[in-house]
């Protein structure tokens, strides 16, 4: 076990800390987590569901739970929309939304998956140039 790692929403109403190891960090390219973080990609950790405890807001918590198969879930703070960590009904397993922790989780991304998904534009945004704050 690790010292625990806290995260929360972008308005803060929705605390928690999670305690490794952590098993995977994906990045996942697929079509519907572009769609669900309106992002290049998801960044998620996995791990086993009992490593998370709610320190706050958990009654701020809505899951969106899809009507077809084949399509995931998500939850997210019904303040700011942030996404926060799920248990995935079909996996089991606890989803940490990696952007959401407030420190360094000590597990790095071990692949990009669904690759050939990734929005047309992620390569030349990796070669874009990169600023330390807002452009001049």
């Amino acid at each position: 076990m690790s010292d625990p790692i806290k995260g929360a929403c972008l308005c803060g109403r929705v605390q928690y800390q999670v305690t490794g190891p952590f098993d995977v960090f994906h990045l996942c390219h697929c079509s519907q987590c572009r769609r669900s973080t309106g992002s290049a990609h998801a960044a998620n950790i996995f791990t086993s569901p009992e490593r998370i405890e709610w320190l706050a807001g958990e009654d701020l918590i809505k899951r969106y739970t899809p009507d077809e198969d084949n399509v995931i879930s998500k939850c997210f703070c019904t303040h700011c929309g942030s996404l926060v960590p799920y248990t995935s009904p079909k996996s089991g397993k606890l989803i940490i939304p990696a952007g959401g922790l407030s420190e360094p989780a000590g597990i790095d991304p071990l692949d990009n998956i669904f690759w050939r998904d990734r929005a047309d534009w992620y390569d030349a945004g990796l070669a874009a140039k990169h600023c330390e704050q807002w452009p001049d």
